[in-house]
Parts: structure tokens; C-alpha cells; sequence
């Protein structure tokens, strides 16, 4: 394990992700205030809300998770992935083949899933640990072309076009419509918190200064294909948890959930997000890929058009806003 006490010149070298200790208190109280009125507003709005929404706000949950995982290897690692939909779909098809095999629900399963995101994220990145930009792009996008015909010759394991179901209850006694809703979204909680306190870590300090010096950071111990291996193994595993939660919140895994397209709105999501590791910025990008499809179900041929005009208009939208509060919803201080 290489030393990563890196002095405070070097870890300088992002100030957009590593905090001052200049007005913290009251820059934390803010940046709660965002994310704390969201929510508090999710947690209660199944009081109000209809069961069609509700649904459909469970797997935006779980889809603003997988937001966050291609936004972390992004913001950590510097690279694009057009291939992260193979990682969520990891995650789900553990999910519904332990349940298959075993009759074991998803709180069983979902630490499996994890592990076999991170486990699947290393045997892609170390093989692929020497390319970046465009060359590992295209080398994620071929996976992600991939991934769907490997499991549809699979379909005894798979389940073919069909797919598998997922039926258990995560807890007895709890109607089934707010599982689905309350677990994806106690569990996106759950991401956003620990990488907060993940984004404080020597070991985040150490992957940032790779992202931006491979030079300065190997003086100091720290090796470049350490970092890839270890920011991909996080963001599969990541990834893989939001399969899961896509899989419980759905109640069904089938190979064409998981097609190149499903990739590409991820990344399309993460853009929108303006590659947050907030609550308020994964929402954004998790409401944008969720709902505007939905919105525009009845647009007919103008879907298309429609679609690009709203992702214009929040990229733009968003790139316009005042610095500070960009920089809320990145979920990084001013």
C-alpha cells in the first residue's frame, strides 16, 4: 500500500473537492439546507403522492445512484465511461438470480452485488489500466455492446428476453409500493453520505492528484495504475448497488434493460448532474433521466427533438447559473 500522506501544497491542487476550514460550519449548514429540504420532502412525499409516481421516483432513486457512479469516475478518475450500464446490470442480476437460487431478499443480496460490482470494475480496469480518453471510451462502449448478447446466450442463467423476477419483500408487514420507493431511497442516502466522508480521505486526496499530476503523485508514492484500478473497482461497485436497487424498485432484470442506450443515458444523467456527489445534483440528473421520458411519452415523432431541447436547455441552464450555486450543486464549497 503506497504512502499517501501527501503535504497540503500538493493536495492544493483541487480546491473544488477538498474543503478550507474558513467559515466550514456555516458553508456545511448550507450545503445541508439543499440537500436537507429534499430529503425530508422525499421521505414524506409518499403521504401525498399517487402509487404510478411513486413507482417511477423508485427508480429514479436507483437511477441517481448509478448518476453518481459514473460522476465519481469522472470527478476521480478523469474518464469517461460509456459502458457503466454492464455494472448496474451486474448488480441487478445478483439480486434476482440469489433470490432465484437461494429465496434470499435483497438486503441478503445487496452487499453481494456490491462486491461483485467492485470485483467486476478491477477485472475490466487492470487489463485496460493503460488507456485513457477516447481509447478507454470506446474499450467501455465495446463492453457495453457486448454485455447484452453474452447474457442473452446465457438465457438459462439470464432468463432470455423474458428475464428473472424479483418478488421478495425486503420487509415483512411493509406494503410493497413504499419498499420499493423507501429502500432505493434510504439507500441513495446512504451512497451520498459515505462519499462525503470519503471526499475528506487521504485516499481521495491521492486520487485527485493523479487526476490532475500522474508526475507529482508518483514522487509521492502514489502509482497511476493503482488509482484507475481502484476509482473504476469504487464506481462498479456503486454501480452494481444501483442495479439492485433498479432491480428491487422494477421487480423485474431482463438483458434489455441493459443495452448500449441504457449506458449512454448515464452518462447523458452524470452531464445534467454537472458530475455531482450530492443528493441535490444526483436528484437533478436522476429526475432528468426518469421523468422526461415519461413526460414525452406522447410526443410521438417529436420525442427525439423534444428530448435534446430539454437536455440543452438544463446543460445550458445550468452552466449559466451564478458560480456559487453551481457550486452547491456539484456538492463542493465556494
Amino acid at each position: 500500500m503506497p504512502d499517501l500522506s501527501i503535504p497540503p501544497a500538493a493536495a492544493a491542487s483541487d480546491t473544488q473537492d477538498m474543503p478550507t476550514r474558513r467559515h466550514r460550519p456555516l458553508r456545511a449548514f448550507g450545503t445541508f439546507g439543499a440537500g436537507g429540504v429534499a430529503g425530508l420532502a422525499l421521505l414524506v412525499l409518499p403521504l401525498i403522492g399517487g402509487g404510478y409516481w411513486i413507482y417511477t421516483l423508485g427508480l429514479c432513486f436507483a437511477n441517481a445512484i448509478a448518476i453518481i457512479a459514473v460522476s465519481f469516475l469522472v470527478r476521480y478518475g478523469g474518464e469517461v465511461s460509456i459502458g457503466h450500464g454492464v455494472f448496474v446490470a451486474a448488480g441487478a442480476y445478483v439480486v434476482a438470480l440469489v433470490e432465484k437460487n437461494l429465496g434470499l431478499p435483497v438486503f441478503v443480496s445487496l452487499p453481494l452485488a456490491a462486491l461483485a460490482g467492485g470485483v467486476f470494475g478491477v477485472l475490466f480496469s487492470y487489463p485496460s489500466r493503460h488507456l485513457k480518453g477516447i481509447s478507454l471510451a470506446v474499450t467501455t462502449m465495446a463492453l457495453a455492446l457486448a454485455f447484452p448478447e453474452f447474457l442473452m446466450h446465457f438465457s438459462k442463467i439470464s432468463g432470455g428476453y423474458e428475464g428473472l423476477y424479483v418478488k421478495l419483500d425486503a420487509l415483512a408487514g411493509v406494503p410493497r409500493n413504499l419498499q420499493r420507493y423507501y429502500l432505493p431511497l434510504l439507500v441513495l442516502f446512504a451512497v451520498v453520505a459515505l462519499l462525503r466522508q470519503f471526499r475528506r480521505s487521504r485516499q481521495a486526496m491521492a486520487l485527485l492528484l493523479i487526476r490532475d499530476s500522474t508526475h507529482a503523485a508518483e514522487s509521492f508514492g502514489v502509482r497511476r495504475s493503482w488509482a484507475r484500478v481502484s476509482c473504476v473497482a469504487l464506481s462498479a461497485a456503486i454501480a452494481a448497488i444501483a442495479g439492485a436497487m433498479q432491480a428491487f424498485a422494477a421487480s423485474t432484470v431482463s438483458p434489455n434493460s441493459f443495452t448500449l442506450w441504457t449506458s449512454i443515458f448515464l452518462l447523458v444523467g452524470s452531464v445534467v448532474s454537472l458530475y455531482s456527489l450530492s443528493l441535490v445534483g444526483a436528484l437533478a440528473g436522476g429526475l432528468f433521466l426518469t421523468l422526461v421520458p415519461v413526460l414525452l411519452a406522447g410526443a410521438g415523432d417529436w420525442v427525439p427533438i423534444l428530448y435534446g431541447a430539454a437536455l440543452l436547455a438544463v446543460v445550458l441552464g445550468a452552466n449559466a447559473l451564478p458560480a456559487a450555486w453551481r457550486a452547491r450543486l456539484e456538492g463542493r464549497r465556494q
